[in-house]
């Protein structure tokens, strides 16, 4: 039986989880980088992470790496990058990749306060050609040494914390983003959640 405290965290912190602010994760198959991809989604206030896998595969976490921080994000899997972002469009989010080429505007410089998605590739391939002439916006974090990329959680975590911050400008964490219903449920979830043995 969940104790007082335990029950109020948890309420606080679903509170907090802004479910129009989703990642995308198209063929990441490190366990590392998937692990701590996570586990800053979870420190970022992210709800949905939506996962591009071909293999259909679950994403591989290490719970050692990721803190368990899984047991507090709703994971969804897709096939193929075109199912996805049509599931999310339906949702009413926008999608924004991030991309190393041509076409892109500073991270910055995209409003994170609408609804949206931002898609992460794999380190050695990137996004897809596929998944890159869906999109609606190409982001990039400017790097300036001798080395053109950056980790994956890295990049994950450069990208929600600037999310976070035009968020809290507009004042979206002083109540709950979810609905009742949502709110009702993942707080029975959560609540029911047992360590994994």
């Amino acid at each position: 039986m969940p104790t007082k405290e335990r029950i109020e965290k948890v309420k606080k912190v679903l509170s907090l989880r802004q479910p129009d602010l989703r990642v995308v994760l198209e063929e990441v198959t490190n366990t590392h980088n998937a692990s701590a991809v996570v586990r800053t989604c979870d420190a970022a206030g992210i709800l949905y992470v939506d996962i591009i896998s071909q293999n259909s595969e679950p994403l591989p976490v290490n719970e050692a790496i990721s803190t368990r921080a899984e047991k507090w994000i709703q994971l969804n899997y897709y096939s193929s990058p075109a199912e996805c972002f049509t599931s999310l469009r339906k949702k009413g989010l926008k999608i924004a990749a991030t991309h190393l080429g041509e076409g892109t505007i500073p991270y910055t410089e995209l409003d994170y306060t609408q609804p949206l998605s931002i898609v992460f590739g794999n380190e050695s391939e990137g996004i897809s050609e596929e998944a890159l002439n869906l999109v609606d916006y190409r982001i990039k974090i400017p790097l300036i040494g001798m080395v053109q990329s950056l980790n994956l959680s890295v990049s994950v975590g450069i990208i929600l914390y600037e999310a976070i911050r035009q968020r809290k400008k507009k004042g979206f964490y002083e109540e709950s983003r979810l609905s009742n219903e949502e709110f009702e449920k993942y707080i029975e979830e959560w609540l029911v959640s047992t360590p994994k043995v």
